[in-house]
Order: structure tokens, then C-alpha cells, then sequence
């Protein structure tokens, strides 16, 4: 590590469970986050600013007004560009040092899965169902993490699925492939610093799978009703009869 980023990443470092080498650990990581909107602005700004070294940005959507409400990587003055370009800029004003490849792309398919294949971790940050499932099988494939967050109205929910753990549940296991597709911001709306709570959790859980730091998500659900401001936390098994990962 280069004396810049000892400095720069002191406070963490300074952390028994970090130290440098869970540091480098973060600078050696490529991490894939699927949506750059209210959940995926947040987490990647935490995970650019906590020195992940590579991170992979994927959305197909511009900016439009509506979106500043919430989604803070991007601003009034990036109306109409597209997402991943808007984030990317943002993320480079945070660390110069961040390798991006901005994919300005719904992923689908054989694409999916490259990039799937190439992160070390993957952060579903979308709004709808038909991509989460993609997501979902594709790093059943790959044998990737996968942190998955949702938010709307003032309700949220964070969770982890990693296939490198036996027990562990798949998304599918949790929702059937048959979600409500009017399930949206768009369509409900969201309160602002939800996103914010939920997106830097995710980021958190990336970190702590990164590095090893603590006990992951896996195999629980986080729900937060932020009207009263309480979690709760649900256990999930795995369904032996998932139609994605029951045969795995």
C-alpha cells in the first residue's frame, strides 16, 4: 500500500479486525452492483470511499429530477446524463484510485453472467423482480455472494445469500419467481434516507464478506419499518425444493 492510502484509510486500519491486511484485502476486491438508483448510489459510495479497488456499475436509466430526491451520487447538474456516467463521476471525486467500468446496460444473459463472473461480490441494488432473479441464478452459477437489499415506502430489508456456505438460502428461496411488478418507488414512493440506511448496510455486509470482519447476513433477513425505527431480524432456511438452488 502506498503511504496515501495508509493515511487515507487510517481509521480503519486502526481496527484490530482490519488492520492493513484486511485493507488490502478491500484495494484487491472487485465488487459488481446491479442499479444505481436510491440503493446503489449509497453503497457504492461507501465501498468507493472504504477503498474497495474495482467496482462495476450497471444500469440502463438516466437521470431525471425525480431521482435526486434519494439517489445522492447523482445531481441537478447531471440531469439527463445516463446513470452509470453520473455515478462515476461521483465515485471518482471520492477516490481517484477506484477502477470503474461503468455499464450503462440492463444486464441480462450472457452479459450477466460475465460480469458476475468477474466480481468477487455482487450487490443487487435493482427494482424489479425479473432482474433479481437473473441475479440470483447467475451467482448460483458463479458461486458468488450475494447481498441483496429493497426499499419502499418506509419499509427495508437487507440479506445475504452465498452458495459457498451449505446452509445458506438462495432469493428464490425467500420470494417465488412471481413478484409484483408494481412493487416500485415509481409506483409507492420511498422516504429518502430510507435508501440511504438500507444501501449503506449492504455496503457494510460487502466489507465484512471481503474481509472475513464479524458473522454475515447469511441465512437471516433484516427488516427495518423505519416509521418506528425497529428491525427485526427473521431466520431463513434453505428450501430443498427451490427451483433455483434445491438441486446445488
Amino acid at each position: 500500500m502506498k503511504d496515501e492510502q495508509l493515511l487515507r484509510f487510517s481509521r480503519q486500519i486502526m481496527l484490530p479486525e482490519m488492520d492493513v491486511e484486511g485493507q488490502k484485502k478491500l484495494l484487491d476486491a472487485t465488487v459488481l452492483i446491479i442499479g444505481m438508483g436510491g440503493l446503489g448510489c449509497p453503497a457504492s459510495m461507501y465501498l468507493a470511499a472504504a477503498g474497495v479497488g474495482r467496482l462495476i456499475i450497471a444500469d440502463d436509466d438516466e437521470v431525471e429530477l425525480t431521482n435526486l430526491q434519494r439517489q445522492i451520487a447523482h445531481s441537478q447538474s447531471k440531469l439527463g446524463q445516463t446513470k452509470v456516467t453520473s455515478a462515476q463521476q461521483s465515485l471518482l471525486e471520492l477516490n481517484s484510485d477506484l477502477k470503474i467500468t461503468a455499464v450503462n446496460e440492463r444486464l441480462k444473459g450472457d452479459r450477466l453472467d460475465k460480469f458476475v463472473h468477474q466480481a468477487d461480490v455482487v450487490v443487487d441494488a435493482c427494482d424489479n423482480y425479473e432482474t433479481r432473479f437473473a441475479v440470483n441464478r447467475s451467482c448460483l452459477m458463479n458461486s458468488k455472494p450475494l447481498v441483496s437489499g429493497a426499499a419502499i415506502r418506509m419499509e427495508g430489508q437487507v440479506a445475504v445469500f452465498d452458495s459457498h456456505n451449505s446452509e445458506s438460502p438462495c432469493y428464490q428461496c425467500l420470494y417465488q419467481e412471481c413478484g409484483d411488478e408494481d412493487a416500485t418507488c415509481a409506483n409507492n414512493g420511498v422516504m429518502a434516507p430510507l435508501v440511504g440506511i438500507i444501501g449503506s448496510v449492504q455496503a457494510m455486509e460487502v466489507i465484512k464478506i471481503i474481509t472475513g470482519i464479524g458473522e454475515s447476513l447469511v441465512g437471516k433477513l433484516l427488516v427495518l419499518d423505519a416509521s418506528i425505527m425497529q428491525w427485526r431480524e427473521i431466520e431463513l432456511t434453505r428450501d430443498p425444493g427451490c427451483a433455483a438452488c434445491g438441486n446445488m
